[in-house]
């Protein structure tokens, strides 16, 4: 409080003071005298004036005591009656000026009193008391919720007073205000405290849902109902967030979206709308019609189009108090959220984080314009002062009618914000029925633009509202991508009717053109950023690739300027942009040509879309000839790389030339002799998303970029280091991509090997080592280590000697490392090298790898887990590699004792989570495959071979993921090919048959079937199926799975169903080849029972064209028809040798299955 007179005076002494003087008033029983009474109230008239003149002054140094202001409050109250009114009245503006200016929050006992306190007044006073009653009451409940559940009933019971008090039929609009207010007041939540009951949740949802459907009333002045609306904005926010309320039921989202589309206009100048009580949603894409009218069609028709109207300036900048909710650019642009939460860890914040905005008034709002008649007020003076609660720009008439203004750009701004938090309470496929309630799409011939969320952004007069509003529409296109995914206009239509494709691709063109418009207009740095971010959202969900090209070159020619604005949060927003059209459906034809441009192409006349020091710097050195790429892209040679290019490495190796602008000085850690930390770390960014997405276009320039990421890498800055090594894997991975088997890069269009060996000796003779051995920061360490691993491997092996034992040697002691990122990178790693053919063969190497590996098998990290099974399989599938390619050498040379480690570790790891199990069971298999006649002999091993196949067959049959079952199936037939086992005779083949032949019967999910019917043709002797009846139990499976090869729930299966018959004929076939006398009578009973189908199904396997088997290899007709013939010989033969008159009709069978393909084939053919 402030102190009378110069002397010094403790914290809250003055109210200790006031405290004591309360005290002497207290009546002293038996010492009353008849003119007390009055001389009592004439003091408390004046103690209270006293302290609220006091809370009203200038703020105190140090305010008083929570427990002063409370005890204050409590003594005050009990001293006033509720029949002496003027004292009630004034002592509920005391409790309403002291907790609202001490921001004290009451304790539950004080509370308790004060707010019975209140709830009887209201009850007893007159009715000109309330208005100040409920203040003190709002005042009190605000942020103390939870504390106030027994009072509930009397506030918000079926006659409660806040219900009384807020009814539409309130004729005091000040007191169905304050009611209103402490209301919103109670929905606040605390966190880590109850909240209100879903029935007073409801209550106070309807209640706000009407104040807001109400019409103002002529004798209501505008600043009033204004704080009214707010209020119920405020209320339904606080049930929004606080109270995590769901908007699930239709009436309730529609009646609230109505309410929130008709208060995000209120007041706009040159507009005036009628809503309905409720909007309603679309039909969603996955029907093919035209659609619905818009619900808000009986809004007048006044909004003109917004194409050719004329641009001014729009001045004054402030602040943003709107929360960001769209995409915070330094994290989500390269890899997501992972990376946005290493900058967190590595200390550096976003951008928007800290305050960007130039402090100082600027140049005067102008009222925005738009094309036609419409106009709104004149430029203001200059010298109106800027308030923080008042408008965000001058008016020249001042006054009332600037302070309307503002009241009304609140209600809008109010709005916004709850219509953001409603986004957040409601599933994405819901909120995008009402898609064209809020998105503008193109107006048809003759008819005006609906009113949206962009003519906020194009026409309201506040900067901050229009920020408001793009924000909002960020959030309605963040996860838009699958409901976007239907919108086609590639080709015209020709219809009598508009496609519901064409209707979505309609409203992303209009998007672009708004928000480009938007672009050029505004001159505020905050909404500026908004609108980018914006765009950057569209660009991240459009399908391009399905719309005529064009939009994207457009939005790249217009946001080139913005990457040399004086604002360092534009331009990092202008380069999240860029990097989303380099990232989005990459490679995209269009995009491709704008890189190929070159970097004079698509400046404006003034020629300032990239910073002029480009013009004259050359960051490309000198190379030797080795290192230059065989191709040069068209538009991109290598004296001139192409603008993206070009303007990232310049941003990020170049030091800065101009001064510092407005906004850098805000980030003092950033001042040096580069450009903005942000901004580079955006750029590095942008270059990875290029090199990853275009890298036919980036390989030219492979060494230099190699050099950006060392140079990078040599910063002090951790999270310049982290990109740079993002930069370096995303370079490695582009050559890898390129010299995979399958890739359709042309040999000599690939980056050569010699390139590679050298970028790579570069990388090893620079920071990377010294990354990977001594820093501090896992994130680093984890991203150098996956760099590490994106080596080619035709390129490691021409590396010199001491530099491949460097890669070994830092990879198997990070192995070691405590922290759990970079073991499992490290695992990982180890998993890519142990397939390096020069690595492979080496056995010492070898047993190296899976000690590591089997450690980091047993880690307490989940993550850790994962990776070491992912790496365990790769090093069995080398063991078969090896068995294959160098024979008896290498399975002598390599030590039992962890060969029967690893099948017991896999064995543990089988039982692990599906993450784990899944490469754990491909380990086994493998290993069982692997195990020569001397492992299975030894005693030692018996125990361990039976866990790990009882494991695998545990595994096949039971409820884990797809994946997992597959993995099994295909281990089990990686098993089946192993003759030292005793596959046929052994009790457990009996098991393992069985729960194959119940996948192939069973399984939903088809391609585990067919692994299934593969895993059963791969035993080539008839012994390895065993018995008579369990030979028969497998062909029987296999048939009735033939049977049921079409039948699926679930539609996505259906494509794998002809691949499924495929596999089992070829596994009938497979068994008809190997059977015996003894077998045929099953066989025979099939065939005469479903002879039929199974022969229809052999007819369309015999021709069929061309098709991969699971084995990856192709099978044609021919092929298929020398299956068939094998078998058909085979049975011949056994019938003969058993001459049984029975038994010759399955050889008959297939001979007129034979018969039927060839006379079909023959009539085909002529």
């Amino acid at each position: 409080m402030a102190v009378a007179g110069g002397e010094a005076e403790e914290p809250g002494g003055s109210f200790r003071r006031y405290l004591a003087r309360l005290g002497a008033l207290r009546p002293q029983p038996g010492a009353e005298r008849p003119d007390d009474d009055g001389r009592r109230r004439t003091e408390l008239h004046l103690l209270f004036d006293q302290l609220i003149s006091e809370s009203c002054g200038p703020a105190p140094a140090v305010g008083p005591s929570p427990q002063d202001v409370c005890a204050v409050l409590v003594q005050a109250c009990q001293l006033v009656h509720l029949d002496q009114e003027h004292l009630v009245s004034k002592v509920c503006q005391l409790i309403h000026h002291l907790l609202n200016r001490f921001q004290v929050m009451v304790d539950e006992q004080n509370l308790n009193f004060l707010l019975s306190y209140c709830i009887s007044a209201l009850k007893q006073c007159s009715s000109w008391t309330h208005v100040e009653i409920l203040q003190a009451l709002a005042a009190l409940v605000y942020n103390n919720g939870p504390k106030c559940q027994k009072y509930l009933p009397d506030l918000l019971g079926e006659a409660g007073l806040l219900l009384q008090f807020s009814d539409s039929a309130q004729p005091d609009v000040e007191l169905r205000r304050a009611a209103v207010r402490a209301m919103a007041n109670l929905c606040l939540g605390v966190p880590g405290q109850p909240y209100l009951d879903e029935l007073y949740r409801n209550i106070c949802f309807q209640t706000f849902l009407s104040v807001l459907q109400s019409s103002k009333s002529s004798d209501v002045d505008d600043i009033t109902f204004c704080m009214l609306l707010q209020n119920a904005l405020k209320g339904i926010q606080s049930l929004l967030n606080g109270g995590k309320m769901k908007l699930m039921q239709t009436d309730q989202i529609g009646s609230l979206l109505a309410v929130l589309k008709k208060c995000m206009f209120h007041g706009l100048p040159g507009l005036s709308i009628e809503m309905p009580a409720a909007l309603y949603p679309a039909p969603l894409p996955q029907y093919d019609k035209r659609s619905p009218v818009k619900q808000e069609q009986p809004e007048p028709a006044t909004f003109k189009q917004t194409g050719n109207r004329r641009k001014k300036s729009k001045g004054k900048q402030k602040k943003g108090e709107f929360g960001e909710e769209g995409r915070e650019h330094l994290g989500d642009a390269g890899d997501g959220s992972v990376l946005g939460a290493d900058m967190l860890k590595l200390g550096l914040g976003d951008v928007q984080s800290s305050p960007c905005a130039d402090p100082r008034p600027r140049a005067p709002d102008v009222a925005r314009v738009c094309a036609g008649k419409e106009h709104f007020s004149s430029q203001g003076p200059a010298w109106k002062r800027i308030s923080s609660s008042e408008s965000e720009y001058s008016d020249a008439e001042g006054g009332i009618q600037s302070k309307t203004r503002s009241y009304q750009a609140n209600v809008r701004q109010g709005a916004l914000a709850c219509f953001l938090s409603a986004i957040k309470s409601m599933e994405k496929r819901v909120l995008y029925g009402y898609w064209s309630a809020f998105v503008p799409d193109a107006p048809g011939i003759g008819s005006p633009q609906s009113v949206s969320l962009m003519t906020i952004a194009l026409k309201d007069p506040s900067p901050k509202t229009r920020a408001c509003a793009l924000q909002v529409l960020s959030a309605i296109l963040e996860g838009s991508k699958q409901f976007l995914s239907v919108a086609e206009d590639a080709n015209d239509h020709k219809r009598a009717f508009t496609p519901f494709s064409v209707t979505i691709a309609s409203s992303i063109r209009e998007l672009h053109r708004c928000l480009l418009l938007a672009l050029v207009a505004e001159s505020s740095s905050q909404t500026l950023t908004q609108i980018v971010k914006c765009l950057a959202n569209l660009v991240s969900n459009a399908p391009y690739g399905r719309l005529k090209p064009g939009l994207l070159t457009r939005v790249w020619n217009q946001i080139k300027p913005y990457i040399s604005h004086k604002d360092v949060n534009v331009r990092v927003s202008s380069l999240t942009l860029l990097g989303a059209i380099v990232s989005v459906q990459a490679p995209l034809p269009e995009v491709q040509l704008l890189l190929q441009q070159p970097s004079s192409s698509g400046l404006n006349s003034s020629g300032s879309a990239t910073p002029h020091r480009l013009n004259s710097e050359h960051w490309r050195k000198a190379l030797p000839s080795e290192g230059e790429a065989p191709d040069h892209p068209a538009g991109c040679t290598p004296s001139e790389p192409c603008w993206l290019l070009r303007l990232c490495v310049s941003i990020i190796v170049l030091p800065r030339e101009d001064s510092c602008s407005d906004s850098d000085a805000n980030f003092p850690a950033f001042s040096s002799v580069y450009e903005p930390c942000p901004l580079r770390l955006e750029s590095l960014q942008v270059l990875a998303l290029l090199v990853k997405g275009y890298f036919s276009m980036a390989q030219s320039y492979f060494l230099e970029l190699g050099e950006v990421a060392c140079r990078c890498m040599e910063e002090m800055d951790p999270s310049i280091q982290l990109h740079g090594a993002k930069l370096l894997e995303e370079l490695g991975t582009g050559v890898l991509q390129q010299y995979k088997p399958e890739s359709a890069v042309a040999p000599d269009q690939r980056v050569p090997v010699s390139v590679v060996v050298t970028f790579w000796t570069v990388m090893l003779n620079g920071p990377l080592p010294g990354i990977l051995q001594n820093c501090p920061h896992a994130t680093l360490q984890t991203s150098a280590c996956d760099a590490l691993s994106s080596i080619l491997p035709e390129a490691f092996s021409s590396l010199q000697n001491d530099q491949q034992i460097l890669c070994v040697t830092l990879l198997l002691g990070l192995n070691h490392s405590e922290n759990p990122l970079v073991k499992a990178a490290a695992a990982r790693a180890l998993g890519v090298y142990i397939l390096f053919s020069c690595l492979r063969q080496d056995v010492m190497f070898v047993a190296d790898t899976a000690n590591a590996i089997l450690s980091s098998l047993h880690d307490k990290s989940p993550n850790v887990r994962a990776k070491a099974a992912w790496s365990l399989g790769n090093l069995t599938d080398t063991l078969i590699i090896n068995m294959e390619t160098m024979g008896q050498s290498f399975q002598e040379e390599f030590s039992d004792l962890l060969l029967l480690k690893m099948l017991r570790s896999a064995t543990e790891a089988s039982k692990d989570r599906d993450k784990v199990k899944s490469n754990a069971v491909r380990a086994l298999g493998n290993v069982l495959h692997f195990l020569q006649p001397c492992h299975i002999a030894n005693p030692r091993f018996r125990e361990a071979i039976e866990e790990s196949l009882q494991a695998l067959i545990s595994t096949v049959g039971s409820e884990a993921t797809m994946k997992v079952r597959w993995n099994a199936c295909y281990a089990l037939g990686n098993v089946f090919k192993n003759p030292a086992l005793p596959l046929g005779e052994a009790p457990w083949t009996t098991q393992a048959y069985s729960a194959l032949s119940s996948v192939v019967k069973s399984c939903k999910n088809f391609k585990v079937r067919i692994k299934s019917a593969m895993a059963l043709s791969i035993p080539s002797k008839r012994e390895c199926y065993g018995s008579t009846q369990q030979f028969g139990q497998i062909w029987s499976a296999l048939v009735v799975a033939l049977q049921k090869s079409e039948d699926t729930e679930d539609f996505l299966e259906f494509k794998y169903s002809a691949s499924l018959r495929t596999q089992i004929c070829q596994a009938l076939l497979h068994l008809l080849k190997l059977a015996k006398g003894t077998d045929l009578p099953v066989v025979w009973q099939t065939v005469t029972e479903k002879g039929d189908t199974i022969k229809s199904y052999l007819l369309q396997y015999l021709k069929s064209g061309v098709e991969e088997n699971e084995t990856g290899t192709p099978t044609d007709s021919c092929d298929r028809e020398r299956a068939l013939k094998g078998a058909l010989e085979h049975l011949s033969g056994v019938e003969k040798e058993l001459g049984g008159k029975a038994r010759v009709r399955v050889s008959g069978f297939l001979g007129d299955v034979l018969t039927n393909h060839t006379n079909a084939t023959e009539l085909t053919e002529a």
